[in-house]
């Protein structure tokens, strides 16, 4: 980017920021006088009760315009890149793409930082390959994955003179490319409930990579898209998991269908929700599954047994199944991937942990090496700290520059 790019680029961000600004100066402006509205219907004790419930229900923070720097600077540029107009952009648009660029700032720093450090301006050498070949399989992106990428630059190389900043566009292009080969694939770039029909997301994965969590988040994201959802708490084998979908649940003000009885049948749990989603019209049914049994049978074999009551139940219903993956684990999440996607006949994946690990390259052997479709990434703890797969902003994250 020249100096001149780069002074537009900022003038462009300034001038997005002061909308921002502005914009929230009103809405604090309308805050206030809704408050003194709630301090006078306080005066009546049933009225104080009703919004004290609201309050604990919600129990969501919104995000809040930061500093004008570098990240806003970034996230600005990266909206405009894919069409944004200025007035166009929301505080919570720039605050998950901070929170992203910030999360993957561990795969970067050993990534990115060190691989421009070693380019400097001069143009890649065969030597500077050998660099990222190194650093790209340390960041968990796969050998597939890596092998496809030095292979396209080793090419681009024997044809002409590559300096360093134009390496980095065209790793950033082959990177993509990588990615959305599994998303075009599916024929869906953006993984939706269909209207008309019960769509059934079954969430599978081992214990611990954060599926409850992850579930809930997702219930959160549909009921504010305005879709009929529900909750089937059918990791049964888990003590605590159908206590944590409640509270869940309570947050985003989505019903949870249970059995409290202990190893209660998960299919039978599924039945029932499928039978109040069919009564309530619901959009969709996010079912909890079990990442680990605590009895003989096999975990592929209760998969398929939920699977196959919801076929009888709902032979139209529109069935996703959905591994859960931490991207913290690296290599052992991508054999987590190949082990359920030979079984659980999967059509999604959902990273989940990004933050702070310095493997989020994993998600390239995903899409490379198992041919799953990533549909959701999680950057953060909070309940809107988990969104749809974008792999532009993915990307541009992963090798933002210093």
């Amino acid at each position: 980017m020249t100096n001149t790019d780069s002074d537009n680029s900022r003038e462009w961000a300034a001038q997005a920021y002061a909308l921002l600004k502005k914009r929230q100066e009103q809405q604090k402006q309308e805050l206030e006088k809704q408050e003194q509205q709630k301090q006078e219907l306080e005066k009546q004790e049933q009225q104080k009760q009703e919004l004290i419930d609201i309050s604990n229900k919600e129990n969501i923070v919104e995000p809040e315009l930061g500093e004008f720097d570098d990240n806003f600077t970034w996230s600005a540029m990266v909206l405009a890149a894919q069409g944004k107009k200025i007035n166009q952009i929301s505080i919570d648009e720039i605050d998950w793409l901070t929170k992203l660029r910030r999360g993957l700032e561990e795969t970067r720093k050993g990534f990115v930082t060190e691989l421009l450090d070693k380019l400097g301006d001069d143009p890649l050498t065969p030597e500077s390959l050998d660099d990222l070949e190194t650093l790209l399989i340390r960041a968990d992106v796969g050998i597939d994955s890596t092998d496809k990428v030095i292979n396209s630059l080793r090419k681009k190389l024997n044809e002409e003179v590559v300096g360093g900043e134009a390496g980095i566009k065209f790793l950033k292009k082959e990177l993509k490319l990588i990615i959305d080969k599994p998303i075009k694939n599916s024929g869906s770039d953006l993984l939706v409930p269909q209207k008309g029909k019960l769509n059934v997301w079954l969430l599978v994965g081992v214990n611990g990579v954060g599926k409850t969590t992850t579930l809930g988040k997702l219930a959160y994201l549909s009921s504010k898209s305005n879709y009929k959802t529900l909750i089937a708490a059918a990791d049964t084998f888990r003590a605590a998991a159908v206590e944590q979908l409640k509270v869940w649940g309570d947050r985003s003000n989505v019903e949870v269908i249970s059995n409290q009885s202990k190893n209660a049948d998960p299919a039978a749990v599924v039945f029932d929700a499928i039978n109040s989603a069919k009564k309530r019209n619901v959009d969709l049914l996010l079912v909890d599954t079990a990442g680990r049994l605590q009895t003989k049978n096999n975990l592929m074999d209760e998969l398929a047994k939920i699977k196959k009551i919801i076929d009888k139940k709902v032979p139209d219903a529109i069935i996703e199944s959905l591994l859960v993956l931490d991207a913290s684990q690296g290599q052992n999440g991508l054999k987590q991937a190949k082990s359920f996607a030979k079984s659980a006949d999967l059509s999604g994946a959902i990273i989940t942990k990004l933050d702070g690990t310095s493997r989020g390259g994993v998600s390239l052997a995903v899409s490379e090496e198992v041919n799953l479709p990533i549909r959701f990434i999680g950057a953060g703890e909070g309940i809107k700290d988990l969104r749809p797969f974008n792999s532009y902003e993915f990307v541009e994250a992963m090798l933002a520059d210093k």
